[in-house]
């Protein structure tokens, strides 16, 4: 099933199960008034919102039509977002780009870490950058909605926890990141608001694509209108979702509603282009010695969305225009 927040009812949005093909939607209110309160309470909302969900598929009279600005992000605030690099390649070009070899240990061990999680983007809000010499880029990439994870989950529980997906644009400010990577406490001011897809969907949405596992599915990046980037986001990826939120709940419990995300998809197969600009930088670099390709400027547009195998869009489109040194980033819902 796929599910969404409207920009009304509060800060936490009102919650909303939306057809599969993302044109019509049902408020959930009796079920449960946000997805939080859903994610709390997955043992008794869920059958019901699939209840909700069968039943405006197969009546197409059913439901408000729905419009992309009318939704916010799934989860407009978290309790948790925690971001990895499970494409390790990715990882491997960083270094490569700037000279340094990478630790053996990244490839059994989980790049992971904390960003903020109380204010998420909408799926149409702008990206809002106060200064153009901060090298804003996206990031394209999908994360879990999780249930409560006990501390020390084996695979198999972080498995039966994951409740949902979602697309992410974790905004970078590539300039930033150096200096605050050099403190050795992590990123504060270069991971500012990420933006999330108009729906949060099920697992069973992607069919044979979700092996269980990893979601084998293109994951495609537009710039400007030209397409920059379509990875399979199951292909490359060193370490599975399960993996990840197991590593994650190592020494604490997760709570129901944190997410957890698969950092930026990246394939080595350079064909498929990228899903952030820097690795597209780093590619150049390594290739001739320099990066030519600019981070993003004022009136870019940012487009990222996974087509299922039948071409058709899973999670709606997460569509941003980047503001250089203007007020912007969206509204609270309900404001």
């Amino acid at each position: 099933m796929k599910l969404g927040s409207l920009r009304e009812g509060g800060r936490d949005g009102m919650l909303v199960v939306v057809s599969r093909d993302l044109t019509r939607a049902l408020v959930a209110g009796d079920v449960a008034p946000t997805m939080q309160a859903a994610l709390d309470g997955w043992d008794r909302t869920a059958p019901e919102l699939e209840a909700i969900y069968r039943a405006l598929n197969d009546d197409g009279g059913l439901g408000f039509a729905l419009a992309p600005a009318m939704l916010g992000a799934p989860l407009p605030r978290a309790y948790q977002w925690l971001d990895s690099s499970a494409y390790v390649h990715h990882i491997e070009l960083v270094r490569k780009a700037r000279g340094a070899e990478m630790p053996p240990s990244f490839w059994t061990d989980p790049v992971m870490y904390q960003g903020g999680s109380d204010s998420f983007l909408g799926p149409t809000d702008p990206i809002p950058v106060a200064d153009a010499a901060w090298g804003a880029d996206f990031e394209a990439e999908v994360a879990a909605i999780v249930g409560d994870v006990p501390m020390g989950a084996t695979v198999a529980q972080a498995t039966a926890a994951i409740r949902l997906f979602v697309l992410v644009n974790d905004v970078s400010l590539r300039n930033l990141i150096p200096a605050e990577l050099a403190k050795g406490f992590g990123f504060i001011h270069s991971k500012p608001s990420s933006a999330l897809s108009p729906v949060a969907v099920t697992p069973d949405e992607f069919g044979p694509a979700w092996d269980g596992a990893r979601i084998h599915l293109p994951l495609e990046v537009r710039l400007n209108d030209d397409l920059f980037g379509r990875p399979d986001a199951g292909t490359d990826m060193t370490f599975t979702y399960a993996e990840l939120i197991a590593h994650a709940a190592r020494t604490r419990r997760l709570t129901a509603g944190s997410l957890v995300g698969a950092g930026t998809v990246s394939n080595r197969d350079t064909a498929t282009g990228s899903c952030c600009i820097a690795e597209r930088r780093m590619l150049e670099t390594i290739a001739t010695g320099a990066a030519t390709t600019p981070f993003l400027r004022d009136g870019d547009r940012v487009r990222i969305e996974m087509p299922s195998v039948e071409g058709q869009s899973i999670f709606g489109t997460i569509e941003q225009r980047v503001m250089v040194g203007r007020p912007g980033g969206g509204s609270l819902p309900g404001e």
